[in-house]
C-alpha cells in the first residue's frame, strides 16, 4: 500500500492506495482538467455544484465503459460460440 499526500482541486488529501504514485497523478491531472473544462463553461457556478458535475460526469464515463465492456465480452461469447459451433462440425 503506498502512502499519497496531495492536492486536488484547493483540497490537501492525504490516503493509501495500492496505486502508484504515476497512476494517481494521472488522475489528478485528469481531475484538473475536467474541472478547469467545466469551471470554464459553468459560469458563476459555485465549487460544490462544479463539483457535482464533474462526479457526474465521471460517473457516467464509467457507466459507458462498462457498457461497452459488456458488450465487448458478448460479442466475444458470440464469436467463440461460433467458432465452437464451426470446430465440432469439422472434427466429426
Amino acid at each position: 500500500m503506498h502512502s499519497h499526500t496531495l492536492e486536488v482541486l484547493g483540497f490537501e488529501l492525504s490516503f493509501k492506495a495500492e496505486a502508484d504514485s504515476g497512476r494517481i497523478g494521472k488522475a489528478k491531472d485528469l481531475l484538473d482538467e475536467r474541472y478547469e473544462r467545466l469551471a470554464r463553461h459553468g459560469g458563476s457556478l459555485g465549487k460544490e455544484k462544479l463539483l457535482a458535475f464533474l462526479a457526474l460526469s465521471l460517473a457516467d464515463d464509467v457507466l459507458v465503459m462498462r457498457q461497452e465492456k459488456n458488450e465487448g465480452e458478448r460479442r466475444i461469447r458470440d464469436l467463440l460460440g461460433k467458432l465452437e459451433k464451426v470446430e465440432g462440425r469439422t472434427t466429426r
